[in-house]
């Protein structure tokens, strides 16, 4: 294991930054237990002449945990229901960035 996927592995593992998930491949799969870090940054758009702030979420998942992942899978953080919309790896493949909708 490099120093990079380590570090991710500290990361994951800190009950202050880390939480627990499911993720079910295709939404309906068998849900697997990982870690992830979550962040919900706000997004400003703009539609008609007006500043429209979107929440969204973002997670932060070890590739080694999730080797897999695709728009439509989803993650249970607590309560909520997190539905893939775009994963992609970090520049050095330990970490998949994904970027979420929160199921209604």
């Amino acid at each position: 294991m490099d120093v990079f996927a380590a570090a991710l592995g500290d990361l994951l593992a800190d009950p202050h930054v880390g939480v627990d998930a499911l993720w079910r491949q295709g939404g309906a799969g068998p849900p697997v237990p990982v870690r992830v870090v979550r962040s919900s940054p706000d997004r400003v758009a703009s539609a008609f002449n007006t500043a429209v702030i979107q929440a969204t979420d973002v997670l932060t998942v070890a590739v080694a945990d999730v080797l897999d992942l695709a728009s439509g899978d989803t993650f249970t953080v607590g309560a909520e229901t997190l539905v893939v919309q775009h994963a992609e790896r970090d520049a050095i493949g330990v970490a998949w960035r994904v970027y979420c909708r929160r199921e209604p």
